[in-house]
């Protein structure tokens, strides 16, 4: 017998919990799987199979507003066109929300934050994602649980803080933010960027690689584990002071995604990350480890 929908969810679900409640109506099921590489990947693998009930949303087109040349490679949508998109979606108050790819949760993580960002608290990350599905052995078909859309009642203005990137220019070397870049380290260092116009990193930010917040396994590591790793870092600061930026404004989702898995909410996203901070060339650039 399917247990009782509880009151909250955690922000990360296993792949057990997600299959006690597939046949509940109210719970909806997300697939985010998607390649940088190749764009259309996502919706072929979705098209081919999928947890059972699963609608699908891209990155690019769903997840992400129009680029300018000047405002990263996936700038946040108009806050009312996301709003919009959910409920037509038929997605209310008290669905909750099940998001999963297939690569570690860095897609899912970004559809976790947005659905947080309108102010939708009953939205996890499916842990292991696609590939854990799988290896489970649990049930996977191309049937989509059509939901009547409906108008989302979200809350007036955002909420989930988000920086500018004015706004950490002005604050460089004021101590005022710990900025957390989720990029791998070669990136970060600036020895490898084949994504956007300039190598290296902003000023003073600390590298923290999303994918450190994973087993060998893919799955998410033990929440007590990260939040000493994050604590650590953090050194006595408070979570609202920490800026959560990556390439895009995707990644970074996976480490906020986990902090506040490990009780350390509060932090915030520069959504334009280094695709925005690099294209003007008058913002400074530190290539290399910080000290």
């Amino acid at each position: 017998m399917r247990i009782t929908t509880p009151d909250s969810v955690a922000p990360i679900v296993s792949t057990r919990t997600l299959a006690e409640y597939l046949d509940d109506p109210s719970w909806r099921v997300i697939d985010c799987r998607h390649d940088l590489s190749d764009p259309a990947i996502g919706r072929r693998a979705w098209a081919e199979a999928h947890v059972p009930g699963a609608i699908f949303w891209h990155l690019d087109e769903d997840l992400s507003g129009l680029r300018t040349g000047t405002n990263g490679r996936h700038p946040l949508p108009p806050y009312g066109d996301f709003v919009r998109f959910v409920g037509n979606c038929g997605i209310t108050p008290e669905t909750q929300v099940v998001v999963y790819d297939d690569d570690g949760g860095m897609f899912a993580a970004r559809a976790w934050w947005m659905l947080r960002w309108i102010g939708h608290r009953r939205v996890a990350v499916l842990d292991g994602g696609w590939n854990a599905w799988r290896s489970d052995n649990l049930p996977f078909d191309r049937s989509v649980r059509q939901a009547a859309p409906c108008t989302y009642p979200a809350a007036p203005e955002p909420c989930m803080p988000t920086v500018t990137a004015d706004e950490l220019l002005a604050h460089l070397g004021t101590g005022r933010f710990l900025i957390l870049d989720a990029r791998s380290p070669d990136r970060y260092r600036g020895e490898n960027e084949a994504l956007d116009p300039r190598a290296g990193h902003i000023p003073g930010a600390i590298n923290r690689f999303y994918r450190l917040n994973l087993d060998e396994h893919g799955r998410f590591r033990p929440p007590e584990v990260l939040r000493a790793e994050f604590a650590a870092l953090l050194a006595g600061r408070d979570p609202s002071e920490v800026v959560h930026q990556c390439g895009s404004g995707v990644t970074a989702c996976h480490n906020l995604l986990v902090m506040e898995w490990a009780r350390l909410s509060g932090s915030r996203l520069y959504p334009g990350s280094w695709s925005e901070w690099s294209a003007d060339p008058r913002r400074p650039v530190k290539r290399g480890p910080e000290p």
